[in-house]
């Protein structure tokens, strides 16, 4: 499941997805907001592997995830960008800026600038796509978690094994990973200019 459930997250940034998500966040450059999204759910993923290092962190989004997010936001994601998903009972699953209170802690700011900084995508329009995408990620997860009977420890193998495998695949996820390490709110935001316009030409490529 390790790179199905990264597949299942890029595989949902389709055409009409990136077109809805840029129209939420002020109708920004598509190509820049898909990249963005693309570096957010690495972001998202690699700060959900640290957290789910220690049995405290572990423990706490398994619960999350029980009690929040069973993957049914999957079904209608553009229902959910739109408002129309948002029931009563789904405040919890949908509140993306306490996802990333929770995951990203005092790294969120940071963690917005690098990936502006990679994308080309301006900060406030990266800070909202990030609290939209937040409830996708965890829906993916609690998806995997339901699908194979996953346990605590199942989520945080899944998620240290989804990291390793794209490591070797996504330059991002070593960026991330770096950024995360760092002490402080992470030094390495000033060398990340030069990356982020390989990141954005490379993705330009891989859509022509």
């Amino acid at each position: 499941m390790d790179n199905n459930l990264m597949n299942l997250l890029q595989g949902a940034l389709s055409p009409d997805m990136v077109s809805q998500l840029s129209k939420q966040v002020g109708g920004a450059d598509q190509e820049k907001t898909a990249a963005a999204a693309s570096g957010i759910i690495t972001t998202l993923m690699g700060a959900l592997a640290q957290n789910a290092k220690t049995t405290e962190g572990a423990q706490s989004l398994n619960q999350a995830l029980e009690r929040d997010h069973d993957g049914s936001i999957l079904n209608d994601l553009m229902g959910m960008l739109s408002g129309q998903q948002a029931a009563s009972g789904q405040e919890r699953m949908l509140n993306g800026t306490g996802i990333l209170n929770h995951v990203l802690g005092n790294k969120q700011s940071g963690a917005v600038d690098m990936i502006s900084k990679l994308s080309g995508l301006e900060q406030d329009k990266t800070g909202s796509l990030m609290a939209m995408l937040a409830p996708v990620v965890m829906g993916a997860l609690g998806k995997a978690k339901k699908e194979e009977g996953l346990d605590m420890a199942g989520i945080a193998s899944l998620l240290s094994g989804t990291v390793s495998a794209q490591k070797q695949q996504n330059p991002t996820m070593n960026l991330v990973t770096q950024f995360l390490d760092a002490d402080g709110d992470g030094s390495i935001i000033d060398d990340v200019a030069d990356m982020g316009m390989k990141m954005l030409s490379g993705f330009l490529k891989r859509k022509r």
